[in-house]
């Protein structure tokens, strides 16, 4: 799904890291053993951990190390996190840590400290972390709310948010519907991932129609 299309979709509020009931219903429910609820997180916070690597620079041997400690960590912890809604924002440091662990360990023990450390970076590298978490948390609601969608509504949104852009003439072709139902279409289908559980808790609710697709003008 293009930019344009999420922001199509939500606006979503400052900080969801500080206050995400939809985490908190992960978490809570991967205490209690739900493999489902497990696979959830890890959807949702994986771009997450992967943004952190690549910003240390990792290659994909190391970034997989990283990963893989991180998520033994959650499991071995996660019934002591105290608040839950803000995982993201305990997934981003613990996967800062691990990157400069592995950056320290590759550099030697008498190495200069990264410029990178946990305990060293810049305001700018920690707001850019920021920003890696709201977007994973973004990717991840959109991605919930579009499979959640009924199959022609997914086929629908995909062929819109196509880059290049695709006339509305070839998707009517395409699946076989009329030109003229295509924007009715495609607003009922924003709309209802608007209301979808997983954007709300980024927005605070449905709120107002947001513009149309920019790949479908």
């Amino acid at each position: 799904m293009t930019a344009e299309a999420s922001s199509a979709i939500l606006q979503p509020d400052p900080d969801p890291a500080c206050d995400n009931p939809a985490a908190t219903d992960l978490v809570t429910r991967a205490r209690k053993g739900d493999e489902r609820a497990w696979d959830a997180l890890v959807d949702r916070y994986a771009p997450l951990i992967w943004s952190i690597c690549r910003r240390y620079r990792l290659g994909r041997a190391d970034a997989d190390d990283v990963g893989q400690s991180v998520w033994l960590r959650l499991v071995d912890q996660l019934d002591t996190i105290r608040e839950p809604a803000a995982l993201g924002g305990w997934l981003a440091t613990t996967t800062r840590r691990e990157c400069g662990r592995v950056v320290r360990a590759a550099r030697g023990p008498h190495a200069a400290p990264y410029p990178l450390d946990p305990e060293t970076i810049p305001d700018g590298q920690a707001e850019a972390a920021r920003q890696d978490l709201l977007a994973a948390e973004r990717h991840a609601a959109l991605r919930q709310a579009f499979a959640d969608l009924p199959p022609h509504g997914q086929r629908l949104i995909a062929l819109l948010a196509a880059d290049p852009p695709m006339p509305y003439a070839q998707i009517s072709a395409r699946l076989g519907i009329p030109v003229g139902s295509i924007g009715p279409t495609r607003r009922r289908c924003l709309d209802k991932m608007r209301r979808h559980p997983a954007v709300a808790a980024l927005t605070g609710g449905p709120g107002p129609p947001g513009p149309v697709l920019a790949a479908a003008g």
